[in-house]
């Protein structure tokens, strides 16, 4: 049997899902400090700068709502799709998704409003 992977997530379906009032996810953002104050995502995140890792690590489950999908940010879908595996791996029975193209896409598909960097 193969391991579970992430599903990839359009920047259009995210944006359908986030206007659907009763099912919204938990939007992770592993970008930057920096580049978040670039290019902030419009919804609510969970701030999980990957290079500080050690500082979040241990309190990410205590995040996380049981049941409740989550989708993980980035620039352009790599870091995303690398923490999104990480977070199916610690086997704690989330729905993962990783958003297509990052930022970067939401910037192109749906918001021309977020900066492009």
């Amino acid at each position: 049997m193969s391991e579970p992977i992430p599903k990839n997530l359009s920047p259009k379906a995210l944006n359908q899902w986030l206007m659907d009032e009763s099912s919204k996810p938990t939007l992770i953002d592993v970008r930057e400090d920096d580049e978040l104050v670039i290019a902030p995502f419009p919804s609510p995140v969970i701030h999980l700068p990957l290079s500080q890792a050690f500082a979040w690590k241990e309190e990410l489950p205590e995040k996380l709502v049981k049941d409740q999908p989550v989708v993980v940010i980035c620039h352009l879908g790599v870091r995303s799709w690398n923490f999104a595996n990480w977070l199916i791996q610690q086997d704690w029975q989330l729905e993962v998704w990783n958003l297509e193209g990052g930022i970067a896409a939401w910037s192109e598909q749906v918001d021309s409003s977020v900066a492009r960097y």
